[in-house]
Parts: structure tokens; C-alpha cells; sequence
């Protein structure tokens, strides 16, 4: 008895310190996804929206609520082996100059990573096409990098049902 009441302890003291760091226990059937909030900052030359994520000098545009939707009428691509690609801008605000590098790890199970999908042909300052390839559904975290400034930002990719 005093040995359960011990790992139960231990487990409530696990449980407050992940949560005091901001981390959520995942249980079974249940997803825990802190998608990123937009910060409206627009690049420069741009119209406002509120849908801009600018940070250290590298700007993208989110999707509401944090979701990204697929569907085999909406936006984006779902391909033959399964992978979801969606397009995403992004900017290099002046002085950050350097290939866009992205990549993308899944935070609520075991998935093969997220890789970017970069056209030439824009150079290595401005405006950059781009698309972001998820193997699967569920919650991810993106990293952007060009030079020395590097994004990251969660948000939910979501397979809705035709």
C-alpha cells in the first residue's frame, strides 16, 4: 500500500510539473493540440490581415483556428500515398537573406517528419512560394529557416470527411 501511494505521488508531482511547463499529459483518444496564434504583423508592402505570423524576421500566413483543412474539394493536396501538401507564402523581411528551409515534426504521435516543398526561381530575399507536405493528419509543428531566422508554429492538419 504505501509503495502504490508513493508512484501515485510521484505521478502527481509529474503531472503538476509538466503542467507548470506548459505540457499537456496525452491520454488515450484524447489530442492536445496548442496550435499558434496568429500575430497580424503583415510584411512589408502587404494589405493587413490578421492571419499573419511574423516572427524573427520571417512572416507566413496561418489558417483560422489553427486547422488545416483537407478535403477532396478544398484547397491543398491529398496524394496517392496519403500525404496531405498544402501551399504557404512566406517573407523574408529586409536583411534575411537565405534559401527557405522547412520542416515539421507530429506532437501527438509517431509520424515520419514534415518536409517543405520550395520552387526556384525566387532567389533568397522576398517572398518565397512554398507548400508543406504532412504524411499524416493531427497536430504539427513547423519550423521555417532562411539565414539566420528561423519560425515555428503549430497547427492542426484535419481530413474532413466528403
Amino acid at each position: 500500500m504505501v509503495r502504490h501511494t508513493r508512484v501515485s505521488g510521484a505521478l502527481a508531482v509529474l503531472a503538476f510539473a509538466l503542467g507548470a511547463l506548459g505540457c499537456q499529459p496525452r491520454l488515450e483518444g484524447q489530442i492536445d493540440c496548442p496550435v499558434t496564434e496568429p500575430n497580424g504583423a503583415a510584411p512589408a508592402g502587404e494589405s493587413v490581415s490578421p492571419l499573419y505570423l511574423t516572427q524573427d524576421g520571417l512572416t507566413t500566413v496561418l489558417w483560422p483556428d489553427g486547422r488545416i483543412p483537407f478535403d477532396s474539394e478544398g484547397p491543398g493536396e491529398i496524394r496517392d500515398d496519403g500525404s496531405l501538401a498544402m501551399k504557404f507564402p512566406f517573407w523574408r523581411a529586409d536583411g534575411i537573406r537565405g534559401q527557405l528551409m522547412i520542416s515539421g515534426r507530429r506532437l501527438d504521435d509517431d509520424s515520419p517528419p514534415a518536409f517543405g516543398e520550395i520552387p526556384e526561381g525566387y532567389g533568397d530575399t522576398g517572398f518565397q512560394a512554398s507548400a508543406i507536405v504532412f504524411p499524416t493528419p493531427g497536430c504539427w509543428e513547423v519550423t521555417a529557416r532562411a539565414g539566420a531566422a528561423q519560425m515555428r508554429f503549430v497547427q492542426k492538419v484535419v481530413v474532413q470527411a466528403d
